[in-house]
């Protein structure tokens, strides 16, 4: 029988050394070496030992997780263990937080505390509104929501006890039942419009659609396929397992922080153009592309390298995203309400030319989460700038997850990543007299003009 192991062999050395190989649930899929097991590869006794090298974690398995499961190439994202497909059909959004909280669907009666424990939360306190209302006129929604979350850390002097399961749980409760509340008022106060209260009649996201769009109207009724498109993109955007996002909220929780503060940090990675503002980029490239008869050019620009593809290709996925899928099933339900948003015509027709051109299949670039959804949000009234704060709002189940699921890990300690030093080795330090170039030896850093 084999052993479940590989053998290095040190050329610089002659010797070898066996390191054993442990597997996540899917053997093909999941198979991993312990990094600090190549540290025994040495030339001498004073050697630290063999380090990878990795940017940007392409190859390196920073956590053991149960949350979700992602296979990219077969384009299939599970949490828990439940298909996306399914619960996009099915369930809900508090329904699937819960079962990404908690690792199982709730009962009934689960369902009904937990509905109740999170409407509870939905009001934030006045003080934290008046901070709100310190930002500029024209403050970004996101940066907001970023400095909101944060400041809560000074609210709930509890959150600190980060190891008492039950202020966990209360802390859970207040961030995903104010997130839609700070959203909201960050949108508003970009109006310069009053703040509407949550309304605890409504559901998660039809309260949430309230507080955004409620005028003069004494009770608020959101339509209800818009109110279910967003449940279902909520959904989708629950967690996604260990991208830029959640392993800022990993890398922050790691040091003891509180929840507020991890997710702050978090938020602030989704605010990036490359996380959260991606579906803003796809928008804009159908806008400069202005119609469906100029989608054939652009494509033969993007192929001499001359302009990007937005919304296509994924770092996991090497398939079609499966939330893209469900994405384009919903669009057809919103548009039926708000009316067709003529980016789609060209959204269509890019897709429909790229998944039968050999450049792009070749480079496995197939429609990503980011596609279709902002073409939706924008249907819906959502101006671009509150593209990342509709993602951070359902991700917060999915970070708070990670973030306790990283305080229960006894493996888990502070990060600490190490690096590959290229500088300079020992100097002496010289008077600032006798610093001019060429009088005093200094070179630039290795690989530094």
């Amino acid at each position: 029988m084999a052993k479940e192991s590989i053998t290095l062999i040190d050329n610089r050395t002659g010797k070898s050394y066996e390191i054993a190989i442990s597997y996540g649930i899917y053997p093909l899929d999941g198979a991993a070496i312990r990094a600090s097991d190549l540290r025994q590869v040495k030339v001498s006794e004073d050697d630290f030992g063999l380090m990878s090298y990795d940017p940007a974690f392409m190859n390196t398995a920073s956590c053991q997780s149960t949350i979700t499961f992602i296979d990219g190439d077969k384009g299939i994202l599970r949490y828990r263990g439940y298909p996306i497909e399914e619960l996009a059909e099915k369930s809900t959004y508090l329904e699937t937080a819960y079962l990404v909280l908690y690792g199982e669907l709730p009962t009934k009666a689960q369902l009904e505390k937990w509905t109740h424990d999170i409407t509870w939360h939905t009001m934030i306190h006045e003080n934290i509104k008046k901070f709100m209302d310190g930002f500029h006129y024209d403050a970004h929604p996101m940066g907001m929501l970023v400095s909101t979350v944060a400041a809560l850390s000074t609210f709930y002097l509890d959150a600190k006890h980060i190891f008492d399961a039950g202020s966990r749980k209360t802390q859970t409760h207040r961030l995903v039942g104010k997130m839609p509340t700070l959203a909201a008022f960050a949108y508003r106060h970009s109006l310069g419009r009053p703040y509407a209260y949550p309304d605890n009649d409504l559901s998660y996201t039809g309260n949430f659609l309230n507080m955004l769009f409620k005028m003069t109207e004494v009770k608020y009724k959101p339509n209800a396929i818009l109110e279910k498109a967003l449940d279902v993109l909520f959904i989708l955007h629950a967690d996604h397992e260990q991208n830029c996002g959640t392993n800022a909220m990993r890398c922050v929780g790691s040091s003891q922080a509180d929840p507020y503060c991890a997710v702050a940090a978090a938020a602030a990675a989704l605010y990036g153009p490359l996380h959260g503002g991606a579906n803003e980029a796809v928008l804009r490239m159908l806008g400069e592309i202005g119609s469906k008869g100029k989608v054939p050019e652009f494509v033969k620009k993007v192929k001499a390298g001359e302009g990007k593809l937005m919304g296509f290709g994924h770092r996991v996925y090497k398939n079609y995203d499966p939330r893209a899928k469900i994405i384009k099933r919903v669009a057809d339900e919103v548009f039926e309400v708000t009316g067709r948003n003529p980016l789609l015509d060209i959204a269509i027709e890019l897709e429909r030319i790229a998944l039968e051109d050999e450049y792009f299949i070749k480079r496995k670039l197939y429609p990503n989460v980011d596609f279709y959804s902002g073409i939706i949000y924008q249907a819906m009234g959502f101006p671009v700038e509150m593209f990342p704060v509709l993602f951070a709002i359902p991700r917060t189940s999915g970070w708070i997850a990670q973030w306790e699921e990283l305080l229960l890990d006894a493996e888990q300690k502070i990060s600490r990543p190490r690096q590959v030093y290229l500088g300079q080795d020992t100097r002496s330090y010289v008077g600032i007299e006798q610093r001019e170039t060429g009088k005093t030896g200094q070179t630039s850093p290795k690989g530094v003009a």
